[in-house]
C-alpha cells in the first residue's frame, strides 16, 4: 500500500495554499519574488500501483533572467564534414589500343610507293627516268589519277602521323571527340591514332619543396612552414580529366592541412615534427585521393615564427633555457653536498651536531656554486 505525504510550507515563507489540479489533484504552487507560478503536480497514481517513471533530465543551474524559467538544453549535432564531390566513376584509367611503330612505318612506306607509282600513271615522272626504268608510257592524269593520289598521300600521313615514343615516366592520356579512350604507359616506338588528342603527363615519382606557408604551433602562435611533398599521379584520367589543374589542387591540400593540423618547432616535446608529418600526410593523401593522386609524404623540412612573434618567442626560449639550466645545476649541487655530507659522517671523519651541519651545508653549496658558476 503506497501513501504519498505531502509538505505544507509554512506561513512566513510566502507560499500560496493549495490548490485543486484537474481530476481532484491537489496543485502545488512555487512563487517567489524572481519567478511566476508555476504548478507543480505530485507523480503519483491515486490506486496502490507503483509510481509514474519519469525520465530525468541533467540539471540546469541558471535560470532566464526576468521571467525566471530555467533555459532548455538544446543538444548541439554532431558537425559532419562533408564528403568530397566523387568524380565520374566511370572515368577510371585503362590502356588504350595502340600498335607497334612498326606497323605505323610500313603504312607510311606503303603510302610513298603509292603517290610514286600515281605519279608513274599521271605522266609526271621525267621521261628519261621512265625509259631508264624499262617502264611503259602512262595513261595521263585523270579522275582516277587523282583518287589515287589522295588514297595514297592520306595513308601515307596517317602512317607516319601516328608514330610516336614512348618514355619510361610518361604517359599520354587520348581523348578522341571529347571521350577518354584510353592511357598509354608503353615505352619505345609506338602507333598511336593521330586523330585522338594526347595529354602528356608524367608519371614519376615526384618531390614539390614549398614556399613559407601560414601555420600555427600547438600554442597559436603564428609559424612559417616549408614543407617538402613527395607524391606521383596514380590515374591519370582523373588527375588530367576530373580536375581542372591537379598540381595546384595539391598545392591548396597542403595549405588547408597546415591551417588544421598545428606544427610544433624544432626542440619541442609534444611530437615534434614527425607527429605533424603523419597527420600532414594522411589529411592530405585522404583529400587528393580522389583526383588519382597518391601522397607518400608531407614533411616539414623547415618550421621558424612568424616575422611579428620571432623575436619575443626568441627571449621566451631562452629564458626557458636558462630556467632548465639553472634547475639542472642546483640538483648537482644539492646532490654534490648531500653526497660528502654523507660521507663525512658516515665514516666517522667528524661528528656534527645540527648547528654544525648547517653551517657545513652552506659553506659546501656555496663553494660548488662558486665552481660552478666560473666560466671554463
Amino acid at each position: 500500500m503506497s501513501t504519498t505525504t505531502s509538505h505544507t510550507p509554512p506561513e512566513s515563507e510566502g507560499q500560496p495554499e493549495e490548490a485543486a489540479g484537474p481530476g481532484g489533484r491537489s496543485a502545488r504552487l512555487i512563487q517567489n519574488e524572481a519567478t511566476t507560478e508555476i504548478p507543480v503536480h505530485l507523480l503519483f497514481r491515486d490506486s496502490g500501483t507503483d509510481p509514474v517513471t519519469v525520465p530525468l533530465k541533467p540539471a540546469v543551474v541558471a535560470r532566464r533572467q526576468g521571467i525566471g524559467e530555467q533555459p532548455r538544453l538544446r543538444r548541439q549535432p554532431p558537425v559532419r564534414r562533408r564528403p568530397l564531390p566523387e568524380v565520374d566513376p566511370e572515368l577510371v584509367e585503362r590502356p588504350a589500343r595502340v600498335l607497334p611503330g612498326a606497323a605505323g612505318a610500313l603504312a607510311g612506306a606503303c603510302g610513298i610507293a603509292g603517290c610514286l607509282a600515281t605519279s608513274w600513271w599521271a605522266g609526271l615522272l621525267p621521261s628519261g627516268a621512265v625509259q631508264a626504268l624499262g617502264l611503259p608510257a602512262s595513261a595521263g592524269f585523270g579522275p582516277a589519277q587523282w583518287a589515287a593520289y589522295v588514297g595514297a598521300g592520306a595513308l601515307g600521313a596517317f602512317g607516319f602521323g601516328g608514330l610516336a615514343r614512348g618514355r619510361t615516366g610518361r604517359a599520354w592520356v587520348l581523348g578522341l571527340f571529347g571521350r577518354y579512350r584510353g592511357t598509354v604507359r608503353r615505352t619505345g616506338l609506338l602507333w598511336v591514332n593521330p586523330l585522338v588528342l594526347r595529354r602528356r603527363v608524367d608519371v614519376r615519382l615526384r618531390h614539390w619543396r614549398s614556399e613559407a606557408m601560414a601555420a600555427a604551433d600547438p600554442d597559436g602562435m603564428a609559424l612559417r612552414v616549408v614543407v617538402l611533398v613527395v607524391w606521383r599521379v596514380r590515374d591519370t584520367a582523373r588527375a588530367v580529366l576530373g580536375i581542372e589543374d591537379h598540381e595546384a589542387y595539391l598545392t591548396e591540400c597542403v595549405e588547408a592541412a597546415l591551417a588544421r593540423v598545428p606544427v610544433e618547432p624544432a626542440g619541442g616535446t609534444r611530437g615534434g615534427v614527425t607527429a605533424a608529418r603523419d597527420c600532414l600526410t594522411r589529411l592530405v593523401a585522404e583529400e587528393t585521393g580522389p583526383v588519382g593522386l597518391e601522397v607518400f609524404s608531407v614533411q616539414p623540412v623547415r618550421v621558424e615564427y612568424a616575422p611579428e612573434v620571432a623575436a619575443a618567442m626568441h627571449r621566451r626560449r631562452i629564458a626557458a633555457l636558462d630556467a632548465r639550466q639553472r634547475a639542472s645545476m642546483l640538483s648537482s649541487v644539492v646532490d654534490s653536498v648531500e653526497d660528502t655530507v654523507t660521507r663525512l659522517t658516515v665514516r666517522g671523519l667528524v661528528e656534527l651536531d645540527d648547528y654544525e651541519r648547517k653551517v657545513l651545508v652552506r659553506d659546501l653549496t656555496v663553494a660548488f656554486c662558486s665552481g660552478r658558476g666560473e666560466p671554463s
